[in-house]
């Protein structure tokens, strides 16, 4: 039930957000007539998505250059979705129970062919770091405390992320906003895809 939710919510906003841009653009378009044409200036968008290794935060797109989720990207979070419920195990790193940074290291080598480092704070040396404020879907996002990182997930989108929580619980998606996980943030990386 929980993967059916987390896999139509993901659906219902990478939907909402392609028809966001065609919405805005048929209201610029006045219903009423005018004697003289009137002309506005091409609607712009900031990108949301796109190619994550071009991708230049202050950089603007025409209406009609909607900002697609890149095929790469796309698989990650769907494997990663698909993996709700799984049970916590530690040193787990297949669909039998996954830890933290097994479960991370699953979804990028059986998506992407990615090796990445066994544990998470190795896992936190890969890749440029990102800033908190711009996170994309499917970088990593590191939690600890006192700087030591001693957790990993993968950044899902608007505020959350999926990982292995702990014993007794299984994979789920979170919020970064949480006071748990927020007082524990430590830092968000974008690995090559």
């Amino acid at each position: 039930m929980r993967f059916l939710f987390a896999a139509a919510l993901c659906v219902a906003a990478t939907n909402a957000f392609a028809q966001d841009a065609t919405v805005v653009a048929a209201g610029t378009q006045s219903a009423v007539q005018f004697d003289t044409p009137v002309t506005a200036a091409p609607l712009k968008v900031r990108p949301i998505f796109g190619d994550l290794a071009e991708l230049d935060p202050n950089a603007v797109l025409d209406q009609q250059q909607k900002p697609k989720l890149t095929e790469r990207i796309s698989g990650v979070l769907s494997k990663a979705m698909s993996l709700l419920g799984t049970p916590y195990r530690w040193g787990g790193e297949s669909t039998d129970g996954f830890d933290c940074s097994g479960l991370v290291g699953y979804v990028y080598r059986s998506v992407l062919g990615m090796e990445l480092p066994r544990v998470s704070r190795q896992m936190a040396t890969t890749g440029e770091a990102v800033d908190r404020s711009s996170l994309a879907p499917g970088d990593l996002v590191f939690f600890g405390l006192r700087g030591r990182v001693t957790h990993v997930g993968i950044y899902v989108g608007e505020g959350r992320f999926l990982h292995a929580p702990s014993r007794g619980k299984d994979v789920r998606v979170d919020s970064l906003a949480s006071s748990y996980w927020s007082g524990r943030y430590l830092q968000g990386r974008r690995v090559a895809m």
